[in-house]
């Protein structure tokens, strides 16, 4: 969380997802920033911090469901290249992923966002 004179401002969270619900991978977001904090950095350092985090926690995969001209800055790529399909095709480019570590199984496969974000 991104906090600016003792209010929240920003936030970022990632929750366990699952390649073919075996390849443990991080389902990114929300990623969200107060409009008026916007392009200010805080939407940056945030991703900077949860990416290091993931890193310093030898995940190795990183998926996100959102705007390609903002993540590619961070390394991120459309899934699809990587032989990762999303959780609903249509989502297209929009759903996108970042390795962080050399695979040491098959990357690819269909990702899985935690069992919340299947429910109604």
């Amino acid at each position: 969380m991104a906090v600016v004179d003792g209010e929240v401002v920003g936030h970022v969270c990632c929750s366990r997802g699952r390649l073919d619900a075996m390849v443990p991978a991080l389902g990114l977001g929300p990623l969200g920033v107060l409009p008026r904090h916007q392009r200010r950095g805080v939407g940056t350092a945030l991703m900077r911090a949860v990416l290091g985090a993931a890193m310093a926690l030898d995940e190795p995969l990183v998926c996100v469901l959102g705007d390609p001209g903002y993540y590619r800055r961070f390394g991120f790529v459309p899934a699809s290249r990587l032989g990762i399909q999303a959780p609903d095709e249509s989502w297209g480019d929009h759903f996108q992923a970042l390795v962080l570590l050399p695979p040491v199984t098959s990357m690819s496969g269909r990702f899985s966002y935690a069992e919340a974000f299947n429910r109604v």
